[in-house]
């Protein structure tokens, strides 16, 4: 899908001060797509957005996914390159630390944990899909085994990615012009994946790069929209 000049690939990738976000938007840099990205956190968006201008356009726009105001300036900001080819909802909260059993989950808590993991995704998607329909586009929505395994204390987060995995699933039915994808990273050494398991050495799990070859191996393939691990996707490594 890389093209060169104007016609450069535009890609929205929320959550990209840190973490997978930052990581797959320098993938997606590398191959020469223009970015706009979000976070909550100006002083790391800008800092991401520093050393990302280093390799292609970049537009940095702090603010919260869920804010629906926010998400029309991450469109508009794809619409001033005149076009929008991928859409990559990886923001996310995990909810409390340590994570409660369902039988005390504060019930305002869950709300918050479905109103930026589900609904914020799906707004953005819905203010995306006229560009993205026109493009071919493609929709990475960022998923978790937690969606489909009942791991003990999970029930919030992994209830949101469930709901989330679904909601691809039906516009993956709905949109047959545009490729939908979810998409499970697995296990990273992040800040998030730090919160779920407080007190314990996570060092042994990968970084956030790694994951990437399989994201970006996914967008250059033919593949049909569906239910991806970036594990299966990535290519062979070159023997000696």
């Amino acid at each position: 899908m890389t093209t060169a000049s104007s016609d450069r690939p535009v890609a929205i990738v929320t959550g990209a001060s840190r973490g997978l976000g930052r990581a797959l938007a320098e993938g997606l840099a590398g191959q020469g797509w223009r970015l706009v990205i979000d976070a909550r956190g100006a002083a790391d968006l800008g800092a991401a957005a520093e050393a990302l201008s280093t390799r292609t356009d970049v537009a940095a726009l702090p603010g919260d996914i869920a804010d629906k105001e926010h998400r029309r300036e991450l469109i508009g900001a794809a619409q001033a390159w005149g076009r929008l080819d991928l859409v990559v909802n990886n923001a996310g909260i995990l909810g409390p630390s340590p994570q409660p059993a369902l039988a005390d989950y504060p019930l305002a808590v869950l709300d918050e944990v479905y109103r930026i993991n589900v609904l914020a995704p799906l707004g953005l998607t819905q203010l995306a899909l006229p560009l993205l329909r026109a493009s071919a586009g493609r929709l990475v929505n960022v998923t978790s085994d937690a969606a489909v395994e009942g791991y003990e204390g999970w029930g919030g987060y992994g209830s949101a990615k469930a709901a989330l995995e679904q909601l691809s699933n039906v516009l993956a039915a709905e949109e047959p012009a545009v490729r939908v994808y979810w998409v499970d990273p697995g296990d990273m050494n992040t800040r998030m994946h730090a919160e779920a398991f407080p007190g314990e050495d996570i060092s042994d799990r990968p970084g956030p790069e790694a994951p990437v070859p399989g994201f970006l191996a996914l967008l250059d393939s033919d593949r049909p929209s569906g239910r991806y691990r970036t594990a299966d996707l990535a290519p062979a490594p070159v023997g000696p």
